[in-house]
């Protein structure tokens, strides 16, 4: 799961109805420690205070396994990295790909899972489940 999926989760939108529903069918769901980090700061940048944000967090870790960055996942980010950049010049995005979505990929990856996200730096990878509009 990467950041794009849990904000749609908790705000409940249709693409949040079916992270819901595609949580439920999971049998394990994974979740970069990176990715607690950016909802945190999501919501507190909002308004929504610390707690709020902790709750939000406390709930990511209730509902997935949180990965951290071992040294294989932070060689795979590195590879990566490229790999997303290259794919977003392709696609003629405006915004470069971060650090934080070549480590979702990479986390992915290394324990062999999917990425759900309708980010669109992973739009069309194989490793892509696409919730996007």
């Amino acid at each position: 799961m990467d950041s794009y999926a849990w904000v749609e989760y908790f705000g409940g939108t249709r693409a949040g109805e079916r992270v819901k529903e595609l949580l439920a069918e999971s049998e394990r769901v994974y979740t970069p420690s990176i990715v607690l980090a950016e909802v945190a700061r999501k919501y507190i940048r909002e308004g929504l205070g610390v707690e709020a944000a902790r709750q939000r967090v406390d709930i990511v870790c209730e509902l997935s396994t949180v990965v951290g960055i071992s040294p294989e996942v932070a060689v795979e980010a590195g590879r990566a990295y490229l790999e997303l950049l290259e794919h977003a010049r392709r696609l003629k995005l405006k915004a470069r790909p971060g650090l934080a979505d070549a480590i979702v990929l990479a986390t992915a990856r290394v324990v062999g899972a999917k990425v759900l996200t309708g980010d669109e730096h992973f739009k069309g990878l194989k490793e892509t489940i696409w919730v996007g509009e």
